[in-house]
């Protein structure tokens, strides 16, 4: 059975950074793209960023653009995802997501993705 582990959550101030890392765990994997969301509580899974393996074509949601960017090693199947300038509203359980079925297009729904980590809590205070 594979895993995907997140680590590198906490708590950070206004304007800090924090680096996120996901890895696969178990059986081989094989990957098209992966990606992370984030939940802030009381509202829905959002789309935070996603590579695709293929050209290692990226993209961002437009409130992170510019602050966090994703990274990742395709035959590691680890991604990571670092973040400057965090501010208040980016404080969220931060989930790391994958997709095993081909891709030609860096996805960014829910439901593209078919694999995903049991999130890491990220705090930021004002």
């Amino acid at each position: 059975q594979v895993q995907l582990v997140e680590s590198g959550g906490g708590l950070v101030q206004a304007g800090g950074s924090l680096r996120l890392s996901c890895a696969a765990s178990g059986r081989t994997l094989i990957t098209s793209a992966m990606g992370w969301f984030r939940q802030a509580p009381g509202k829905e899974r959002e789309f935070v960023a996603a590579v695709n393996w293929s050209g290692d074509s990226t993209r961002y949601a437009d409130s992170v653009k510019g602050r966090f960017a994703i990274s990742g090693d395709n035959a590691k199947n680890t991604v990571a995802l670092q973040m400057n300038s965090l501010n208040f509203e980016d404080t969220a359980a931060y989930y790391c997501a994958a997709r095993r079925a081909l891709a030609t297009f860096v996805p960014s729904e829910t439901y593209e993705f078919d694999l995903w980590g049991q999130g890491t809590q990220v705090t930021v205070s004002s």
